[in-house]
């Protein structure tokens, strides 16, 4: 692996930060930063909605983000979302 590594927060497996998702917090909402230009502090996921569904379960995004209660992940759910073209991950998984 060349480049920075980072572990998916919902796997807990790491991987070249290329092939995450980094999402940050902004008002209460989880936001998709695919340009990796947004500041504060990051978390990161494959793009998969099993990885997603995994860090929801344990509430690791609240956490790795440092935020108090619950993020509405409508905006995260909606990129990864099959039908958007980036389940590239769970693709992968399968093969």
């Amino acid at each position: 692996m060349s480049g920075p590594v980072r572990t998916c927060v919902g796997c807990r497996t790491r991987a070249p930060a290329a092939e995450l998702l980094r999402v940050v917090a902004r008002d209460g909402i989880a936001v998709p930063d695919d340009a990796r230009r947004e500041p504060g502090r990051g978390a990161h996921l494959h793009r998969s909605v099993e990885c997603l569904d995994q860090a929801e379960r344990r509430r690791a995004l609240p956490r790795a983000l440092r935020v108090e209660g619950p993020l509405d992940l409508t905006r995260v759910r909606a990129l990864l979302s099959p039908s958007s073209g980036h389940a590239e991950h769970a693709e992968r998984e399968t093969r």
